[in-house]
């Protein structure tokens, strides 16, 4: 996905990024990297937090947990915050609690505090995880969109990794301090960004939603095509009655709602949380080092996220995310494997390796599509009427997966370590069918074009 400024103003306004929407996503997935560095602080800051505080393990697994009960309460509020004030509004306000949160880790003398500040923070991310991707698909050209959503994804990536790489230099309450220079640097960006003009047009802010699109594309970019099909779709929307959550469940947005809340069940209960809160205890477990395995699980899953950027938007949804659960189903079966060995006793000096091996297969296809694309799609296949409450229950149903698994994962593996992972590699490969039946490709489409096919009867005037 090459990202060419545009440099002919004449030319299709939807070939080319031009500067302010570089910026406008550059802004928009600073809130991405907070999402990162909020999942990934608890890792290297567990034994600091735990000697200096003086916190039991069950203290400390309240703390590592409560960040998801917050994200699932914001999850739930993310829709309806994002319809009344805007998408702008929404993330700035999301960082507001981000930045009580991490300072309230910062200055915290017990748990209470330490948890306060934890929940805090999880509340923020969890408006970011819907807002962040919804702002993204509804501000680029058709054609870009997709590299530029999963960039979401990138930046989640390179969070957790910055996360566990420097807390291992400084200390816990400084890696605190830290966390919140990107909530800073999105809510002054966010005075240089405009609003989302399909936004705005839900609004029935016309002008304002004509020059937001125009400073997207270009002062000197012909918008009328795109500006009327937004108005258009708008308007048939407008039509229909203000949506309630029952409204959701009628057969006309089926389709939508099944490929929304499949993939997001299909992403977590592909076990993607339990490996990556517990990968170390995994490694050990299989008698590989701890430390070298997940310094390896960094080093592959940011350049397969990149990749995953550069080939959204050429080879298409479908196709990556059909390699990317192959590649989970594979690496999960590895794992699996590995744990049979040994406990059949065979292949010990080999059955490490292969743990290694089915970690990181697991780990680099995982960041190539099934951890971005799901977001992208939920971004794409609701109308806009329905888009808040539809994007506040895919985001909780992902929050409540993860939270399930990353609170089995343990008893799972005290039942039976191979079994756990040969589940885990049914899904994803479950997975593979789910997209090829159901999930509709979106590369090169329009936001209202995808909507229109997967919900037919909301285009109808």
């Amino acid at each position: 996905m090459p990202l060419l400024l545009s440099e002919n103003p004449e030319s299709d306004s939807s070939s080319s990024a031009t500067a302010v929407v570089v910026l406008s996503t550059s802004v928009a997935v600073c809130g991405s990297y907070v999402f990162g560095s909020a999942v990934g602080y608890s890792s290297p800051a567990q034994s600091g937090i735990m000697d200096d505080l003086g916190l039991s393990v069950a203290e400390y697994s309240v703390f590592g947990s409560i960040l998801t009960v917050g994200a699932m309460l914001g999850a739930v509020m993310s829709g309806k915050i994002a319809d009344l004030f805007g998408r702008r509004g929404t993330m700035g306000f999301a960082e507001v609690f981000c930045i009580i949160g991490w300072l309230g880790i910062v200055i915290s003398k017990g748990a209470l505090l330490l948890d306060l500040g934890r929940f805090s923070l999880g509340y923020g991310i969890g408006l970011l995880s819907y807002v962040v991707p919804i702002y993204i698909a509804e501000i680029t050209p058709k054609n870009l969109r997709g590299g530029f959503t999963t960039v979401n994804q990138l930046m989640i990536c390179i969070g957790v990794s910055v996360m566990y790489l420097v807390g291992t230099l400084i200390t816990w309450r400084i890696l605190a301090a830290i966390g919140t220079i990107p909530c800073v640097l999105q809510v002054l960006g966010l005075f240089f960004i405009p609003e989302s003009p399909r936004w705005l047009a839900k609004n029935d802010r016309w002008l304002d939603c004509e020059a937001a699109l125009q400073r997207l594309r270009g002062q000197s970019a012909n918008i009328t095509e795109e500006a009327a099909e937004i108005r258009d779709y708008t308007e048939s929307l407008q039509k229909l009655s203000a949506a309630r959550v029952l409204d959701l469940f009628q057969r006309k947005y089926a389709h939508s709602l099944i490929v929304g809340v499949g993939l997001m069940v299909l992403q977590q209960f592909g076990g993607v949380n339990g490996i990556a809160y517990y990968a170390s205890a995994i490694f050990e477990s299989a008698g590989f080092s701890g430390k070298v395995g997940t310094l390896a699980m960094v080093v592959v899953q940011v350049p397969m996220t990149m990749l995953g950027v550069l080939l959204m938007d050429k080879s298409g949804r479908r196709a990556l995310l059909m390699i990317s659960a192959a590649g989970t189903c594979l690496g999960c079966f590895l794992v699996g494997l590995s744990f049979l060995l040994q406990d059949l006793q065979v292949w010990k000096d080999f059955s490490p390796v292969m743990a290694l091996v089915g970690v990181l297969l697991f780990t680099g296809s995982f960041s190539l599509g099934m951890g971005g694309i799901p977001w992208v799609i939920m971004s794409e296949i609701f109308p806009i009427n329905m888009k808040g409450i539809a994007g506040s229950l895919v985001t909780v149903v992902n929050w409540l997966g993860s939270w399930i698994i990353s609170y089995a994962f343990n008893f799972l593996m005290n039942w039976s370590s191979d079994g756990t992972f040969f589940i885990f590699s049914s899904v994803c490969g479950s997975t593979i069918l789910f997209v090829y039946k159901l999930v509709p490709e979106t590369k090169g489409r329009t936001l209202e074009e995808i909507q229109a096919s997967m919900n037919p009867f909301t285009a109808k005037k």
